[in-house]
């Protein structure tokens, strides 16, 4: 009995993990961007987490890769880290570590309305309605948001986080195909190789090369790439592949608590009034997307 309630809580608790570090990486990259080139870091990360994985890459050829793992991998490693990172460093140029982490709350009802159109789950009517809200408030979120030397364009960086959440939400999908099949270990190596690959020609970007080398910029890259690439990643891709996706991705309604609190110790941001009120309303959005979720298992279970 205790084993089993323990077999139980180790995903769930690898996934609380995950959403800790990933809430810090949002404050990291909005305090990297202010000493170093967005996408020199991103690759930074990128290429540290590699680094990290290389001891281990003659194993990998032993993890029964078959030709048709080939599509829904590269697809995966595209959705995140590729396109991911794109949106969202230019997502944390334009707007707050807070707001950014706000709008990562729709990504379990991303999750749930893919899986109801590419693997047959079923939309149940409230959680549609959910995202409406969710939307809604995202939405009222960027439209109310002030322009500061923080955030100088909050409605476009906001816009761009949510295009990071879909490409999240495609990454959540294969993750959780693929990981039937193949360890949680391998396909977190493959994100980082496959990651700092794609990143490589920022490095021939002319402000790219004109970017100084600072010290607590090194301290972010070495962060974010061992920390948060391999340790939450690979946390979150374990979870995944214990349990199911939509439960896994509600896990990340706990980011913005986090990179709110975090924000406010480090960068010392704030969200106004009509801030918060917003954000109650994606809040509400995805508690009531959940709570759909929750009553059907209980309707299975009867």
């Amino acid at each position: 009995m205790e084993c089993e309630r323990l077999h139980r809580w180790v995903p769930r608790m690898a996934l609380l993990v995950a959403m800790v570090l990933w809430g810090s990486s949002f404050v990291a990259l909005k305090y990297g961007f202010q000493e170093m080139h967005p996408l020199l870091i991103i690759f930074g990360r990128m290429a540290v987490a590699s680094l990290c994985f290389l001891p281990f890459s003659r194993s990998f050829f032993r993890m029964g890769l078959r030709r048709h793992h080939l599509l829904p991998l590269v697809t995966m490693c595209l959705c995140e880290p590729c396109f991911y990172f794109l949106f969202e460093s230019a997502a944390l140029v334009h707007t707050t570590a807070s707001q950014a982490a706000m709008i990562t709350t729709m990504l379990p009802l991303m999750v749930a309305i893919s899986a109801g159109f590419f693997l047959g789950e079923r939309i149940a009517v409230r959680t549609v309605f959910g995202f409406t809200i969710a939307a809604t408030g995202a939405m009222w979120l960027s439209i109310s948001a002030k322009e500061t030397a923080q955030a100088p364009n909050p409605m476009l960086g906001n816009f761009l986080e949510f295009m990071a959440m879909i490409c999240a939400a495609g990454y959540t999908i294969l993750m959780k195909r693929l990981s039937k099949e193949l360890h949680p270990f391998f396909l977190t190596g493959i994100q980082a190789f496959v990651g700092a690959l794609f990143f490589l020609p920022v490095l021939l970007i002319p402000s790219v090369q004109d970017t100084c080398l600072s010290f607590n910029g090194w301290i972010v890259i070495l962060y974010l790439g061992t920390v948060v690439s391999v340790g939450a990643y690979g946390l979150y891709n374990f979870g995944i592949s214990r349990i199911p996706a939509g439960q896994a991705s509600a896990f990340v309604n706990l980011i913005p608590v986090f990179t709110i609190i975090i924000s406010f110790l480090v960068l010392d941001e704030r969200l106004t009034s009509w801030q918060w009120l917003a954000s109650g309303l994606v809040m509400t959005g995805v508690f009531l997307s959940q709570s759909t979720v929750d009553m059907h298992r209980i309707k299975s279970k009867t």
